[in-house]
């Protein structure tokens, strides 16, 4: 009898937070990874997929505003019956999965701090194939959580893109020179640092996977298409230099245009430099052309020149991001160094940059992800751009950071460049 009472409590307990709360239905195909053993379990449009192994542990991340009781449960299909583990705020909780659609109620409770929390789940046990397909959470809260819904679960899962913005000079600047260092252990594959970006294209490195980095250069065209094979010859970036083990191709999605990328294993820890031209030819064309400075060869390096048609302009739009291009490593943070940056004229004065102004995309704009930031490390006198890994500080958007002055010229020999 004494059970039964307080099985009674319980329930009544439950049923006033229901009350009390708001409904909010965290679907996983736009807030959860597969954060240990990818090959036992997959993230699509319709949730947990393909889940087979009990070494697969899969993570949902929800920002929740303040410290506050909640109600968890989980929806979705099995085929068959098993069990699976739900951990959140520590305390692990075993649920019997049954066969066909169901919501199955996961527990309450007492949220300890506000920020992003983790909800992880791992199979126990299973009768047929597969564990079963999750769907959602469905989270009552007395605050509307954050979390990925009405968006694109493709960029949700991506994480947000952060910026930097350099202030420039009034004069006409043909040159931009930047250094890149990503400190040991951000070397998130996925990740494009992007050090020198223009009106018209970008330059920077990537960590494309365990075995392969990347130097990228790139350049849009001026027909405004994503599809390359659209653009007419007179349109298309034309190749005019190519550096030695530099690949050279075309790009789409994001605009389209001419792309550029030497296969170089740069390492986290060291610093890179990156040196990009803009210049006019006369001709009513643009030729954009960019080197890197291989710190472990003590060298520079020519990547590309492109032609760009139809375009008159120099340097423009001076400018540094951060991204990551893979969805299922939204869940990774990656932070990159910006230090020593200096514009040169097109009459050879260099004057050193140190303002700097921090943006971020769609993704932070409409507060779809939180985990975004941007700031100056006075230790290293170097701005920083960090992203993804559902950390809870956020730079508030166009904040303005100052670095302070080196007054040390880049010493390049220009006509050696030439001869790349």
């Amino acid at each position: 009898m004494k059970k039964f009472s307080v099985a009674i409590v319980f329930c009544f307990s439950v049923l006033f937070l229901f009350s009390q709360n708001n409904s909010y239905e965290v679907n996983l195909s736009g807030n959860a990874y597969v954060t240990s053993f990818r090959d036992g379990a997959a993230i699509t449009q319709s949730g947990l997929e393909k889940w087979i192994s009990e070494k697969s542990v899969v993570e949902t991340f929800v920002y929740f505003q303040k410290p506050e009781t909640v109600i968890v449960s989980i929806k979705g299909t099995a085929e068959s019956e098993s069990v699976i583990e739900v951990t959140f705020q520590k305390k692990k909780t075993k649920i019997s999965v049954p066969a066909g659609n169901f919501e199955v109620p996961v527990g309450t409770f007492q949220l300890r701090n506000a920020g992003y929390q983790p909800i992880k789940l791992q199979g126990k046990t299973k009768t047929g194939n597969e564990f079963g397909q999750i769907r959602s959470f469905v989270i009552q809260s007395n605050e509307k959580p954050t979390y990925v819904h009405d968006f694109s679960d493709y960029w949700g899962r991506r994480g947000p893109s952060v910026h930097f913005r350099y202030t420039m000079p009034e004069e006409t600047v043909e040159w931009f020179y930047n250094e890149i260092t990503v400190p040991k252990g951000n070397d998130v594959i996925g990740s494009y640092y992007m050090a020198n970006g223009f009106g018209e294209g970008y330059f920077g490195i990537q960590c494309n996977s365990e075995t392969e980095r990347r130097v990228l250069f790139s350049v849009w065209s001026p027909f405004d298409t994503q599809d390359p094979k659209l653009i007419p010859d007179s349109l298309k970036i034309k190749l005019l230099r190519r550096g030695e083990g530099v690949h050279i191709g075309e790009f789409g999605n994001e605009g389209s245009g001419g792309q550029s990328f030497l296969r170089y294993n740069w390492k986290a820890g060291k610093t890179y430099k990156f040196l990009t031209q803009v210049k006019p030819d006369g001709n009513g064309n643009t030729v954009y052309t960019s080197y890197f400075f291989a710190t472990d060869e003590n060298r520079w390096r020519l990547i590309a020149s492109f032609l760009r048609p139809q375009t008159n302009v120099h340097y423009t739009r001076a400018h540094s991001f951060l991204e990551n291009f893979i969805t299922g490593q939204g869940y990774l943070t990656r932070r990159v160094l910006f230090g020593n940056q200096w514009f040169r004229t097109s009459n050879g004065q260099w004057m050193e940059a140190d303002e700097s102004v921090f943006t971020y995309d769609e993704t932070a704009r409409k507060q779809v992800r939180l985990d975004y930031q941007g700031g100056y490390v006075a230790l290293k006198n170097a701005f920083y751009l960090q992203n993804c890994g559902f950390f809870n500080k956020s730079t508030p958007y166009q904040s303005k950071f100052t670095r302070k002055k080196e007054n040390k010229t880049p010493e390049i020999n220009f006509d050696e460049l030439e001869k790349l």
